[in-house]
């Protein structure tokens, strides 16, 4: 039996020399465990310098116009997946029916009169 072993170079393996980056924090530097409250100069809380200028007022009234129109279409795509989701266990308890051979496997309605 042979023994062969792949020919490798120097340029393929690496050793890479780990250095963390900082000491881990002592227990004096960690802190007594108390939360400080947070120091930040009253000019930086203020957010308006975020805001931007509307250029028209806000229409509540087309905004809520939207929101139900987007509710109805969400019922209805909703109510489009039942119904779907009905129909395609109904066909296949129909199909299963067939496939084992019976007869009586589609519902007939008569109409009363």
């Amino acid at each position: 039996m042979n023994n062969q072993r792949p020919i490798s170079s120097d340029d393929e393996h690496r050793v890479l020399q780990f250095r963390p980056r900082t000491s881990p924090p002592t227990a004096a530097q960690r802190g007594n465990g108390t939360v400080q409250p947070l120091r930040v100069a009253p000019d930086r809380l203020d957010l308006s310098r975020y805001e931007r200028p509307r250029a028209e007022p806000d229409n509540f009234r087309q905004r809520m116009l939207a929101n139900i129109a987007a509710l109805a279409f969400t019922i209805a795509l909703t109510a489009i997946g039942i119904w779907l989701a009905v129909s395609i266990a109904d066909l296949r308890r129909t199909q299963d029916c067939v496939l084992m051979g019976r007869r009586d496997c589609v519902k007939i309605t008569t109409p009363h009169i």
